[in-house]
């Protein structure tokens, strides 16, 4: 029995030991060349056009109230019990060529889990039973969420958009 105590108390203080993660703005280096940004010679309505298009004909779903603002969400299921949704974000602005095209997505990953439902039953002088319940409940729980920040990402979607200007 000794000998459990002591590994409890071994990961415990192990567990209390752990380093969080350095804060994400340590690596943010704000350098002039973006993955984030592409250049377009069409006017910002125009490149958000072929940026909705581009983002339609890739099975996302686009809400564009804004002109030069296009709003993009998919959903992936890669396992029965792990959803995953990405949404991205395109902004138009004028510029010096035509337009200045921002993209930024993130993926967001959701979990399935269940939750058992019990019952109580409390008999006097027996004491009290809990009986497991059918029934479980499924819940998809947010297990993480970040910004991709893979360039090649981008460039795929950028690529894309020129491959429609024509």
């Amino acid at each position: 029995m000794r000998g459990g105590f002591t590994l409890a108390m071994v990961l415990a203080l192990l567990a209390g030991c752990a380093k969080p993660p350095p804060p994400a703005y340590v690596g943010e280096s704000f350098n002039a060349e973006s993955p984030f940004r592409y250049w377009s010679t069409q006017p910002p309505e125009a490149a958000c056009e072929l940026g909705r298009r581009a983002l339609l004909s890739q099975g996302y779903q686009v809400d564009n109230s804004k002109a030069q603002t296009i709003l993009g969400e998919k959903l992936f299921q890669p396992q029965p019990d792990y959803v995953m949704k990405l949404n991205i974000t395109l902004v138009c602005l004028p510029s010096n060529v035509g337009a200045s095209l921002y993209a930024n997505a993130l993926q967001t990953r959701y979990e399935l889990k269940g939750r058992g439902n019990n019952a109580s039953l409390t008999i006097g002088p027996i004491g009290s039973l809990n009986l497991p319940l059918s029934g479980d409940k499924d819940t998809l729980v947010k297990v993480g969420e970040e910004t991709i920040a893979d360039p090649d990402f981008y460039r795929r979607l950028f690529a894309l958009i020129d491959a429609l200007g024509g």
